[in-house]
């Protein structure tokens, strides 16, 4: 006979724009968000470009331009 199973508490998470603790279940209408408030604020961030991912240019490593002004020289 198998034995009744132990329900596993909700995974929280934080909202990312305020920090709140969110439970990530389906009744949570606007995870990862803890509102539509938070929501909306994360959004027009991402829509305004707030959110950008840093370019970190390497100089030891050639351009491709470079390897194509190189091979025109011959």
């Amino acid at each position: 006979m198998a034995e009744p199973s132990t329900p596993t508490p909700a995974r929280t998470v934080k909202c990312p724009q305020c920090g709140t603790p969110v439970p990530w279940i389906a009744a949570s209408r606007w995870r990862p968000f803890c509102s539509e408030r938070c929501k909306t604020l994360g959004l027009g961030a991402w829509a305004s470009e707030a959110y950008r991912v840093p370019v970190v240019e390497n100089d030891d490593e050639p351009d491709a331009t470079d390897d194509e002004s190189a091979r025109n020289e011959r």
